[in-house]
């Protein structure tokens, strides 16, 4: 059991010293896939043709452009009464 121990041992500390992709970096991505089903789930909601959500950007606190696989793009935001609105861009 001490070999395991030691063997998991050494090996997170290799990977906390790898100088390759960061920790931080695999969990904005994981936060970046949250984000776009989200998105694609709230613009189903609202009835708004979107198929699934390829890309956003957040312009500010809860509010962000939402690019769909269908072409269409989205602004998706927390209006000042704390309702969830999603307006069409041209």
């Amino acid at each position: 059991m001490k070999k395991i121990g030691m063997s998991l041992a050494m090996v997170a500390a290799g990977l906390v010293s790898y100088p390759g992709t960061s920790l931080a970096a695999e969990e904005d991505a994981a936060s970046d896939v949250a984000v776009t089903q989200d998105l694609t789930a709230v613009i189903a909601l609202q009835g708004l043709p979107c198929g699934r959500v390829v890309s956003a950007t957040q312009a500010g606190v809860d509010d962000y452009t939402a690019s769909c696989e269908n072409g269409n793009r989205y602004r998706v935001f927390v209006n000042a009464d704390g309702r969830v609105v999603v307006e069409k861009l041209n």
